[in-house]
This record gives structure tokens, C-alpha cells and sequence, in this order.
């Protein structure tokens, strides 16, 4: 185990190291440029010209590389072109309200996707297990924003039920906090919900055919202890799988819900520095969800022995 875990270190290392430089060139070489912007329309070519060498954007590619790595492996993630303030500040400011997002999302589309997956396995072929197909199809065909848009007009416009958009925090009260964090985390996690249950639904149902729960019903065992002390603990790995991925990738539907419901978070901060190609804030928050992204997958794998003892590293 532990030299499996230094290897995944040393390959994250690796491949950190690529997503890096690929960030950097990605942002440099994409139209637009942050002094032209600062300057105005009206500003002249020596005015533009003046921001750039402040900025240090007159430097060739490999120089301004080398500047923005060194200082990462520092912890120095630079400051705002436009605010001048520290990036890690202006981050950690928007950080609660995307992690509460994060958090409720995952906590319902695990809860619903793994119970709807496991009661479609278990009435295959039933009423559950067709409407589990409709709502898979909807929740892959559907966009977010649609979906959250729907929810607006229905819940919070015509019926009045919940708050249009905006977050309070969570010293406001738990219940302003939570009440305006129930309709962007519905929106967001109908497609984690459908992908999660459809997953579960096949892992359960390839068990539920195996030898050995059939043998289990023959001796009396009833459906509970079927299903979730001899199929789920067995079908785990792949859901296990599939919540890894559905959490790497929440980091990406983030910014689009948070648009949407106007929620003063990471995704906001993100589209805000895209429109001013803010390079510092895009290439940190880049680069920390990649990091992020890379430890999850990694926590998955060391979490399958947990499910999955005979499996060994």
C-alpha cells in the first residue's frame, strides 16, 4: 500500500506538473489581452503598452512560466490584475458558498441516486425501474441552466415557495442558508442523480444474478440482508467509481448553477476573471481544482480495500 502511494504521488506530481503548463499556454495563447482591457477603447498604444510592462506581460512565454510556477511551489499565487489583492484572498472569500453547494449536492445525489439505483435493481423491469429510465434520459438531455431555470419560474415566480437567486451565509442562520441553497442544489444534481442510480441499477442487477445470491434466498435470507448486506457491499467499487467522478466532475457544473442563482462563489469569481482575463485568478483556481480533482480519484482508489477487502495494491 504504501508504495502504491508513493507512486499515484509521484505520477500526480507528473501530471500536475502538464496540467500546469497547459493552463498557462492555454489562457496566453486565447484571444483578448488584460492591458488592452484595463487601458479602454479610448487609451492610446504607448498607455497599453505601459500596463503591459507593469504587468510583466512583455515577458516571452517561458519567463512569465517560470514566474507563476515558482511562485505556486511558494504559495505565493500572485495578485488580481484588476483588484490587486491577493488571489488566495479573493478565493477564500468565495469559498462557503460553493462548498456548501458542493456538499448538498453530493449528500442528495448520493442518498436518492443509490436508493432509486437499488429499488430499480430490486423491481427490475417495474413501474420504478421505467421511471427511472424516463428521468435518466431527461437528466442527461437537459442542461443545468434549463433546469434551473424552470425551477425559478415554477418554485420561487409562480408559487412563491423559495427565494429567486442570491446566498446568505451561514452566520445569517441555517435557515436563510439553507433555503437559498435549495433550488440551484436540485438543479445541479438531477444529472448526478440519474447517473448515480443508473450505475447502481446495472452494478446491483449484474450481482443480483450471481450464483450466490440466489443460494442466499434458497436458506431464507430476506431482501434487506440481500440487498445491502450481500449485493450492495458487492456492487460497491463501481458505484464507489461513479461518485468519484460525479464529485470531480461538480467542480465544473458549479460555475454555470452559480450564474444562474447568482451565488457569489468560485464559478462567479472564475466568469468574472474570464471576461477581464484576469490570468492570476483563472490559472489558480485552474490549477487547485485539477489538484483537487487528482486527489479524489486517488481517495477512490485507496477507498475500494474499505469496500472490497480480497482487492490489494
Amino acid at each position: 500500500m504504501a508504495a502504491y502511494i508513493l507512486r499515484r504521488v509521484v505520477s500526480t506530481i507528473a501530471v500536475m506538473a502538464v496540467v500546469g503548463i497547459f493552463i498557462f499556454l492555454l489562457l496566453r495563447l486565447a484571444p483578448g489581452d488584460p492591458a488592452t482591457i484595463i487601458a479602454g477603447r479610448e487609451a492610446t498604444a504607448e498607455m497599453i503598452a505601459g500596463i503591459r510592462e507593469r504587468l510583466g506581460l512583455n515577458e516571452p512565454l517561458p519567463v512569465q512560466f517560470v514566474h507563476w510556477a515558482l511562485g505556486i511551489l511558494g504559495g505565493d499565487f500572485g495578485n488580481s490584475i484588476f483588484t490587486g489583492r491577493p488571489v488566495l484572498q479573493l478565493i477564500s472569500r468565495r469559498l462557503e458558498p460553493t462548498i456548501s453547494l458542493s456538499i448538498l449536492t453530493m449528500i442528495l445525489s448520493v442518498s436518492v441516486g443509490v436508493s432509486f439505483g437499488i429499488l430499480a435493481a430490486w423491481r427490475s423491469g417495474g413501474l420504478v425501474d421505467r421511471f427511472l429510465a424516463a428521468f435518466s434520459a431527461l437528466g442527461y438531455s437537459v442542461p443545468v441552466f434549463v433546469i434551473g431555470y424552470f425551477l425559478i419560474y415554477f418554485f420561487a415566480i409562480k408559487m412563491h415557495w423559495l427565494p429567486v437567486q442570491g446566498y446568505v451565509p451561514i452566520d445569517g442562520g441555517l435557515g436563510p442558508w439553507f433555503v437559498h441553497l435549495v433550488l440551484p442544489t436540485v438543479a445541479l444534481s438531477l444529472g448526478y442523480i440519474a447517473f448515480i442510480a443508473r450505475v447502481t441499477r446495472a452494478s446491483m442487477l449484474e450481482v443480483l444474478s450471481e450464483d450466490y445470491m440466489r443460494t442466499a434466498a434458497a436458506k431464507g435470507a430476506s431482501s434487506y440482508a440481500m440487498l445491502f448486506h450481500h449485493a450492495l457491499k458487492n456492487a460497491g467499487v463501481p458505484i464507489l467509481t461513479v461518485i468519484g467522478i460525479s464529485f470531480a466532475y461538480l467542480i465544473g457544473g458549479v460555475v454555470l448553477t452559480e450564474t444562474v442563482f447568482n451565488i457569489p462563489g468560485i464559478g462567479r469569481l472564475v466568469v468574472d476573471a474570464i471576461n477581464n482575463r484576469d490570468y492570476p485568478i483563472i490559472q489558480s483556481v485552474l490549477i487547485l481544482t485539477s489538484g483537487l480533482y487528482v486527489l479524489i480519484n486517488l481517495t477512490v482508489d485507496l477507498a475500494y480495500t474499505l469496500i472490497n477487502p480480497r482487492i490489494r495494491y
